[in-house]
């Protein structure tokens, strides 16, 4: 018996003329004059397979979408099929039959409007197999592979922290806490201050890893548990630098996203993308003024953007700036954390990056001073000795320089990237207040 190596649907065009291997499962059956269609799924895509002896037609009495497949066949060119081939004369082995019909039918679009939601996430372990619902997870972990490779271009070492923490990093009491062997731990918020302790290693660090955030907020924008690319460079020569560095990591992820997934983005009919190098670069107090001009609403006293504003300003840029892509800046002191840098005239030296109408990031430059940090730390309520800060001002009081960096969410990236309506449509198994499976 000769062994032959399995061809991916993918590939089998290259192979006309050819008898070939598939394997993957049966994404779909139909009959058509007479002829048996079926549809085999690999992790590259689609191979139809055209079977006309009854007796291989007999082995797929019964079966469902899922069953676990093995075909030879011949491979034939055909440029109205998938992948512009199709397999004749198969050979079919039923390798895992499935016999119980399919909660949904994962060839067809799965509706994402608002109210079907939960039912698109209650059956997320089969909707996952719809070819157009794992685009958006192959583009999120590309998007993930194009953030690495520029960090790492740019001299970025990666790291991995603690998830089990003695205290809250952002301060408040939206952490989820838990007993840690008789102990109150906590759930990390972010890696805040073990990459902050890290500039002292490396000087240029980044993590990409899950946060969890106890909020009791049912938006759009919300979940408990989110995924955050985490920078921290040192040896910066002012806040701008910080800016420049995030500026330039996201426009070579979106170019890059939108030149090697273009023909995935016209299928998920994501929206086109408008960015120049450059993000035009707005304060805060120059955003409502211009929002109150437009509008009619006054905002001078919201200490934050209002949502609405961050859409709005998003749009104004687009059409004006030609980049959709925008920083908010002057924030002011009273948004600050105990370890950033204040600024000039009450703000702090600090930014927000909206895209697409939504805050991807907040980036500010940090207080390396060790006595500013132990007197700001304390202004906020925060004790300096306590068991979850005691280290992290150890690695000040022995040295780090000026720095800064950011918490940049992945979800909403993916989210805005694709044109989605909801951030946990951009996660695998999103966990909100109501939701702790799958």
């Amino acid at each position: 018996m000769i062994l032959m190596e399995r061809v991916l649907a993918g590939d089998v065009k290259k192979h006309a003329g050819k008898k070939v291997l598939v394997e993957g499962w049966l994404h779909k059956k139909r009959l058509l004059g007479g002829l048996t269609f079926i549809a085999v799924r690999d992790r590259s895509g689609l191979i139809q397979v055209v079977v006309q002896d009854k007796s291989e037609v007999e082995k797929l009495r019964g079966l469902q979408t899922g069953t676990v497949v093995k075909v030879i066949g011949q491979a034939v060119d055909e440029p109205r099929a998938p992948g512009g081939a199709e397999i004749h004369e198969p050979e079919i082995e039923i390798i895992v039959p499935v016999e119980v019909e399919p909660p949904i039918e994962i060839d067809k679009p799965l509706s994402h409007r608002p109210e079907n939601l939960d039912t698109l996430f209650d059956q997320r372990v089969i909707g996952l197999r719809n070819l157009d619902e794992a685009k958006i997870f192959r583009i999120r972990s590309d998007l993930l592979r194009y953030i690495r490779e520029f960090l790492y271009k740019n001299d970025f070492v990666e790291i991995n922290t603690p998830k089990l923490v003695a205290g809250a990093a952002e301060g408040g009491a939206e952490v989820f806490k838990l007993d840690y062997f008789g102990k109150e731990a906590t759930l990390a918020q972010s890696p805040q201050l073990y990459k902050q302790i890290m500039v002292g290693v490396f000087e240029r660090v980044f993590e990409i890893a899950p946060a969890f955030r106890a909020e009791l907020s049912a938006t759009t924008r919300h979940v408990s548990e989110v995924t955050m690319l985490d920078i921290e460079m040192g040896f910066i020569k002012d806040h701008n630098e910080v800016l420049d560095m995030l500026q330039g990591l996201l426009y070579e992820v979106l170019t890059r996203v939108y030149q090697e997934h273009a023909d995935d983005l016209k299928t998920l009919k994501s929206p086109d993308l408008t960015l120049t190098a450059k993000f035009p670069r707005y304060s805060m107090k120059e955003i409502h003024e211009l929002y109150q001009r437009e509008t009619g609403v006054d905002t001078s006293n919201e200490i934050d953007l209002t949502p609405d504003e961050e859409k709005w300003i998003c749009e104004y840029s687009k059409k004006n700036n030609g980049c959709e892509a925008v920083f908010a800046t002057g924030l002011p002191e009273s948004k600050m954390k105990f370890y950033h840098m204040k600024g000039d005239n009450g703000t702090a030296k600090s930014a927000d990056l909206l895209f697409r109408g939504i805050e991807l990031a907040t980036v500010p430059q940090r207080e390396h001073r060790h006595e500013n940090l132990l007197a700001q730390m304390k202004a906020s309520g925060i004790d300096p000795e306590s068991p979850g800060f005691s280290h992290f001002v150890t690695a000040f009081r022995h040295g780090l320089p000026p720095h800064g960096g950011c918490g940049f969410g992945i979800d909403r990236l993916t989210e805005k990237v694709i044109g989605l309506g909801n951030v946990k449509e951009a996660i695998l198994f999103p966990r909100d207040i109501n939701r702790l499976a799958p």
